[in-house]
């Protein structure tokens, strides 16, 4: 399973309207062939820092994902939420096996 992990901070005034924005980008990308998890986590201590956590059956269908109309238009949409640039680190997901 291809599984990235996306470290997001969020500025502060912008929490709420990221995790709309977010909802709406997960609903979509929850649908896609290949999906199989994309969670949203919020960190307790610090409500500004998020992690994204998106699994795909294969690295096609997570690149495919970055070609949909919902994932263009939630990136477009967070862009000025950003404290600072998003970071995505690549992981080979084990178990469960696809």
């Amino acid at each position: 399973m291809h599984t990235t992990l996306v470290y997001v901070y969020v500025k502060p005034e912008f929490v709420d309207a990221f995790i709309t924005a977010t909802e709406k980008n997960h609903r979509a990308s929850i649908e896609e062939p290949g999906n199989r998890r994309f969670d949203l986590i919020q960190e307790a201590a610090e409500p500004n820092k998020f992690i994204l956590y998106e699994a795909y059956t294969t690295a096609a269908a997570a690149a495919a994902h970055k070609e949909t109309p919902h994932y263009l238009q939630w990136r477009e949409t967070v862009a000025e939420m950003m404290a600072k640039p998003r970071k995505g680190i690549v992981h080979h997901g084990l178990f469960p096996e696809n």
